[in-house]
């Protein structure tokens, strides 16, 4: 008999955090479940704690294999996915244990094709819930899937420019759970990451949103995302961040071009880029990025200069922001590098003492 969720974990030298997270997995209240766990060529103990794990409990399912990155990774967990959904967790992060029980349930319920909760950022010595101002439950069904959530994770619109921070919020895989036949039916694959450097969690997600014809948002933190792991793949300087980029904004595009999606979404996306300035500058700054702050201020000059980023620009407005944010884009829209550079580095310096 097929599990009721199989559970995707891409797995690479996690020794320091995966038992927490199998423990979590392993004690749901929901017990029909399997865990694929996909060591994708890790060089610590972590293939030693799994094969630990999976002598004391059958449904853990090892996938052992050479380096090939998390999007492989999770695609590898899918082929081998035999549940009537699928749940993705990252090796360094863990769960409630009602969360798939409660999930499964809602998704059997309400006949959804994808079920989301959200999350708590753990920092080590202090935890933070991601506030989402909805409901404690919304549901949306057939074209309300595309319009209030597709849309949302290409881009905001109108006033949710207000909060660049919200904008990936919607997009992480890992606090959903997907009706294994769309997925699968659809032949849905994560896009590796050294194409599109980052936000592979929100391209699938807009794949998966616009095939499904209900989804239930349920705000409840279920899942709680490390933030204290200084070798996560989301850590670190990316030279080629800005190319990368723009290929993820390539492919979402063609994809918006193929269903013949309406214009709203193309100024979503249009959004999308403008704000997503904000992490190219902060990229720019890291500390691992080993530039002196004069080349910092030069290469954002550069980017802020970019043809492509000065045409969505243009057709960008800044009435919707607080003061604070009207500013930053602003300087990211008259290209004043210099002030762009030191507002990032006040932004920086927020984010460590308020997180």
């Amino acid at each position: 008999m097929n599990p009721k969720v199989s559970i995707i974990v891409p797995i690479y030298n996690m020794e320091s955090y995966l038992g927490r997270c199998l423990d979590s997995l392993l004690g749901q209240n929901l017990r029909e479940v399997d865990i694929i766990a996909v060591n994708d060529g890790s060089t610590d103990s972590t293939l030693q704690i799994l094969n630990e794990y999976a002598k004391k409990d059958h449904r853990i399912k090892i996938i052992n294999r050479n380096n090939r990155g998390v999007s492989s990774a999770r695609n590898e967990g899918i082929k081998a996915a035999t549940g009537d959904f699928i749940g993705f967790v990252d090796p360094d992060d863990w769960i409630d244990s009602r969360m798939y029980e409660t999930m499964y349930n809602t998704a059997i319920k309400d006949k959804a094709d994808i079920v989301m909760c959200t999350y708590t950022r753990e920092f080590g010595n202090h935890s933070k819930e991601k506030i989402f101002n909805l409901p404690n439950k919304i549901k949306y069904m057939n074209e309300e899937v595309k319009v209030n959530v597709m849309r949302r994770l290409i881009g905001p619109l109108n006033q949710e420019v207000a909060n660049p921070e919200l904008l990936d919020a919607w997009g992480t895989v890992w606090s959903k759970l997907y009706r294994t036949d769309i997925i699968k039916q659809k032949n849905l694959k994560f896009v590796d990451l050294k194409e599109i450097g980052t936000n592979e969690d929100t391209l699938f997600n807009i794949q998966a949103v616009y095939y499904s014809n209900s989804f239930v948002f349920l705000n409840h933190p279920f899942y709680h995302y490390w933030r204290a792991n200084a070798s996560s793949v989301t850590a670190g300087f990316k030279p080629d961040l800005l190319e990368q980029w723009f290929n993820l904004y390539e492919i979402i595009e063609n994809f918006l071009k193929t269903k013949n999606m309406e214009e709203e979404y193309y100024l979503a996306l249009n959004n999308r880029i403008c704000l997503n300035t904000l992490g190219l500058g902060l990229n720019t700054i890291s500390k691992s990025n080993k530039l002196s702050a004069l080349l910092k201020i030069k290469y954002i000059n550069s980017f802020l200069n970019d043809y492509r980023i000065k045409r969505s620009f243009s057709q960008f407005q800044l009435s919707h922001f607080p003061a604070i944010w009207k500013v930053f884009y602003y300087c990211a829209k008259m290209r004043i590098a210099t002030g762009f550079y030191l507002l990032l580095v006040a932004i920086e310096i927020l984010r460590k003492t308020i997180r």
